[in-house]
């Protein structure tokens, strides 16, 4: 059963997302918050598998909620999604810099809702090629790209896979664009995973960007 904790200041929009994901017998919700302190709170209480996280909120918004999240190490294996009512949301990047697994919008179809919850919870990035690079945009200009100092520590193989992370792509898409195995494709992520000392994919695609690795706009 996939655990999820709902933060969000409206009320019908937590009543609308609880009433869609337990419409699946693989998800359940087990905690509400209205703002991003409670929504902490809550999930140290709960530990759930996912938050799906409203990224503007009165008090205490989404983005420092899931800093400090991110942050816990009692929280590792909680992974954050963020919700946001327009996909040019200038606040999604700095969301995912700082450790969120991905984002929604709230308009979301019911079928996609619960297909990334469940995505989230198996541990890939809620980042589709397209989105990524639309939301990555912004490291273009903002990034200091130390390339050889961050990447020096992987293999040219590892660089190949951590290229095609950046994109979007999954396991099984990588294994197909390397002509390796979608086992093969594990092993090189969790290993740069580790080199890199990421929390989770949606880190490497940010490091993919910021190390200019690859580049906004490009297949």
């Amino acid at each position: 059963m996939i655990r999820v904790v709902l933060v969000d200041d409206q009320h019908l929009v937590r009543a609308g997302f609880r009433a869609l994901l337990e419409r699946a017998e693989d998800i359940t919700v087990v905690g509400e918050a209205d703002d991003g302190a409670p929504g902490v709170q809550v999930t140290l209480a709960e530990r759930p598998d996912v938050v799906l996280m409203d990224i503007r909120m009165p008090a205490v918004d989404g983005l420092e909620a899931t800093r400090r999240i991110v942050g816990d190490d009692r929280l590792r294996d909680v992974k954050v999604v963020v919700l946001t009512t327009f996909d040019a949301d200038e606040h999604v990047f700095e969301a995912i810099r700082v450790g969120a697994s991905g984002f929604l919008l709230k308009d979301t179809e019911p079928d996609e809702l619960r297909r990334a919850v469940r995505v989230v919870a198996s541990g890939e990035a809620l980042l589709s090629p397209s989105v990524t690079r639309r939301v990555m945009q912004a490291v273009a200009t903002t990034a200091t790209r130390p390339a050889s100092e961050r990447l020096e520590q992987l293999t040219h193989r590892e660089r190949e896979v951590l290229a095609e992370v950046g994109t979007g792509r999954s396991n099984d898409e990588i294994a197909r664009s390397l002509h390796i195995s979608p086992a093969t494709a594990r092993t090189h992520v969790s290993r740069i995973l580790t080199k890199l000392h990421a929390r989770d994919r949606s880190q490497l695609v940010v490091i993919a960007y910021e190390t200019g690795l690859v580049t906004p706009g490009l297949p």
